[in-house]
C-alpha cells in the first residue's frame, strides 16, 4: 500500500485545514487508517485513527472536538479535518495504514504497516 498525504500548509490560529490521504496498491485488504504528528524534538503521537468501515474511531484528547476523522473507501482516501487550529498543532502530519486490523483501531505507531511521506502544518499565532 502506498499512501500520499496532502493538504498541509500555513494557517492562522483559529483557522482550518483538511488533510487527505490517498491510498493505492493493495487496497483490497481491510486496513485501519491513522494520523500521527511529530514536531521537532518530540515523539510521534497518534492524533486520530479510524477503523476499516469507519465504525470506530480514536481521537486524541489534545484534538478532541476539533479534528474529526473520516474515510471514503470508494475513493481509497482518508481525511483529517482540522478546525480551530492552535499554534501547538504545528507539526508534520503523517497518515498510516494498519493492514488486517478489521474492526480494531490500533493506537501504537508500531501497529501500522505503511506510512505516507508527511505533510507540514504550521499554525501562526
Amino acid at each position: 500500500v502506498q499512501l500520499q498525504a496532502s493538504g498541509g500548509g500555513l494557517v492562522q490560529a483559529g483557522g482550518s485545514l483538511r488533510l487527505s490521504c490517498a491510498a493505492s496498491g493493495r487496497t483490497d485488504s481491510p486496513y485501519a487508517m491513522g494520523w500521527f504528528r511529530q514536531a521537532p524534538g518530540k515523539e510521534r503521537e497518534l492524533v486520530a485513527a479510524i477503523s476499516w468501515n469507519g465504525g470506530r474511531t480514536f481521537i486524541s484528547e489534545s484534538v478532541k472536538g476539533r479534528f474529526p476523522i473520516s474515510r471514503d473507501n470508494a475513493k481509497n482516501t482518508g481525511y483529517l479535518q482540522m478546525n480551530s487550529l492552535k499554534p501547538e498543532d504545528t507539526s508534520v502530519y503523517y497518515c498510516s495504514a494498519a493492514i488486517g486490523s478489521g474492526w480494531y483501531v490500533p493506537s501504537l505507531a508500531t501497529d501500522y504497516d505503511y506510512w505516507g511521506q508527511g505533510t507540514q502544518v504550521t499554525v501562526s499565532s
